[in-house]
C-alpha cells in the first residue's frame, strides 16, 4: 500500500495513538487442536438452541421486537472515541441524546478466544450473555459462532445508513456473504514492520523476510491465521481461493526459512517489543501495533509488501440471545452516519468503513491512507481464507508444524 509507510511518520497522524487498543490481533491460538474441535467439544452436538438454522429466519427473529431503551455493548479496550477530558464517549452520548437509548459500554473483549469461552455455554443453552452487541474479528472464532447459529440474522431494512454509506470493501465479505450476521466496526492491516537503521535498506517485499542477511533477526507470527495467509500471498496465491496443495507449498517455504536459521522466533503480541528493542530488525506486523510505537518515538516503518498484505475486519454482531436486539441494530446503523463515523475515526484511527467520514475528520487525517485507503491501495490487500471445520483441521496439520516443534 503505497503511502502508508510515509503517512506513519506524520506526527499529526500518530498523535493520541497511545489510547489505541492493546493486543489488537490476539486471535484463536491453540496448541495442537483446531478451533472446530474445541468448539464442538465445548458446545455439545449442535442440536441445542443455538444450532445451525436456529437463527436463519430474519422475519421470525425480528417479528414483534421493539426498542427497549437500553443497550449493553461489549467491545475491545481503547476502541471507542474518548472525550477531551479523557473520560466519556462523545459518540455514545450523542446516540443516547438522539434516540433515548441508554448505553452500558463494556471493554469486555481482550481476545476472541477468551471472550467466546466465557459466553459459549450460555449461547448454547439459549441464555442471555449480558450483551446485546459485541465486536468480533473475522477468523476462525467468528466463523464458528456463525456456523453454530449463535448470531441473530440482521434485518437490513433497519440498516439504511449501512446500505448508503458503507465502503464496498466491507459489503458482502467472504467471511459473511451478504452481511447476514455482521457489519464492520473498523479494519486493520497485516504487513511488515522494520527498523531501517538496522536493515540498512528499505523493505518492500515478503521475500525480504527470507533474506539471509537478516538471519536471526526476523520475526514471524506463531499462529494459524496471519502466518499461513501472508505466506500464501508470498508465493503468489490469493488466500481466499487457495487449495490444500497451495497450503503445502506455502508451508514448505516457511519450513525452509526456519531451517535456514533466518527466523529468530515465532511470536504473538510480544514481537513488537523485540522489534522496538532491536532484537528484531524486520517482522510480520499488525498496523495498530506499529502506529502505537511510532507515537512513542520508535524508529519503525510499516509497509504492505509488493506481493500483497492482509486486511482484517472487526465486526459488530448481535448474539441470538440478546435482550435488546432492536436497540443494538439501531446503534449499528447509527455509526454509519458519516459524522458519527468521523467522530470514531478521529480517535480510533484504524481504517474506517465509511468513506464519507473523510469530511468529518481533521485535514491531516482526511488525507491519510490509514483511514481512507484508495481503491488501488485496497486492491493490494486481501481477505483471509475462510475455512470449514474440515478444512481447518487440514490447514492446522499443515501449518502448525512450522512454528511448533
Amino acid at each position: 500500500m503505497t503511502g502508508v509507510g510515509a503517512s506513519l511518520h506524520d506526527p499529526a497522524l500518530v498523535r493520541g495513538l497511545t489510547r489505541q487498543r492493546l493486543s489488537r490481533r490476539n486471535l484463536f491460538r491453540l496448541a495442537g487442536l483446531s478451533g472446530a474441535t474445541v468448539l464442538a467439544a465445548a458446545c455439545g452436538d449442535g442440536t441445542g438452541p443455538g444450532a445451525p438454522g436456529a437463527a436463519d429466519d430474519v422475519a421470525g427473529f425480528w417479528s414483534g421486537r421493539e426498542l427497549a431503551g437500553r443497550l449493553d455493548f461489549a467491545n475491545w479496550r481503547f476502541y471507542m472515541d474518548v472525550g477531551a477530558s479523557g473520560s466519556g464517549h462523545p459518540s455514545l452520548e450523542l446516540f443516547t441524546r438522539e434516540t433515548g437509548i441508554q448505553v452500558s459500554y463494556h471493554e469486555a473483549i481482550r481476545d476472541n478466544e477468551s471472550f467466546f469461552s466465557g459466553v459459549r455455554s450460555d449461547l448454547a443453552a439459549g441464555r442471555s450473555i449480558g450483551y446485546d452487541l459485541m465486536v468480533l474479528t473475522n477468523g476462525n472464532v467468528q466463523s464458528r459462532v456463525i456456523e453454530l447459529g449463535y448470531l441473530a440474522p440482521l434485518d437490513h431494512r433497519r440498516l439504511p445508513m449501512f446500505a448508503a454509506e458503507a465502503a464496498p470493501s466491507v459489503k458482502d465479505p467472504a467471511y459473511d456473504p451478504g452481511n447476514r450476521f455482521t457489519v464492520a466496526w473498523q479494519s486493520g492491516i497485516t504487513g511488515i514492520a522494520y527498523d531501517p537503521t538496522r536493515t540498512g535498506r528499505e523493505i518492500s517485499r515478503f521475500a525480504d523476510l527470507f533474506d539471509p542477511a537478516f538471519a536471526g533477526r526476523v520475526g514471524m507470527f506463531g499462529e494459524n491465521e496471519d502466518l499461513p495467509n501472508l505466506a500464501l500471498l508470498g508465493i503468489g496465491v490469493p488466500p481466499a481461493s487457495s487449495t490444500p496443495d497451495d497450503w503445502r507449498r506455502a508451508a514448505e517455504k516457511l519450513h525452509q526459512q526456519r531451517d535456514a536459521g533466518i527466523v529468530r522466533r515465532y511470536y504473538e503480541q510480544e514481537y513488537i517489543d523485540s522489534l522496538t528493542a532491536g532484537e528484531l530488525w524486520i517482522s510480520m506486523a499488525w498496523s495498530g501495533d506499529v502506529y502505537q510505537r511510532l507515537a512513542a518515538g520508535a524508529n519503525l516503518k510499516f509497509v504492505v509488501p509488493e506481493e500483497g498484505g492482509l486486511i482484517w475486519t472487526d465486526s459488530m454482531c448481535i448474539p441470538v440471545t440478546a435482550q435488546n436486539p432492536v436497540d443494538a441494530i439501531t446503534y449499528m446503523d447509527f455509526v454509519y452516519r458519516p459524522d458519527v463515523a468521523g467522530m470514531l475515526a478521529e480517535d480510533i484511527r484504524y481504517l474506517t468503513p465509511v468513506p464519507a467520514a473523510r469530511g468529518h475528520v481533521s485535514p491531516a487525517l482526511a488525507g491519510s491512507p490509514l483511514l481512507f485507503p484508495t481503491r488501488a491501495e485496497l486492491d493490494r490487500v486481501h481477505r483471509y481464507r475462510v475455512l470449514t471445520a474440515a478444512e481447518e483441521t487440514e490447514w492446522n496439520s499443515i501449518f502448525q508444524p512450522v512454528y511448533q516443534r
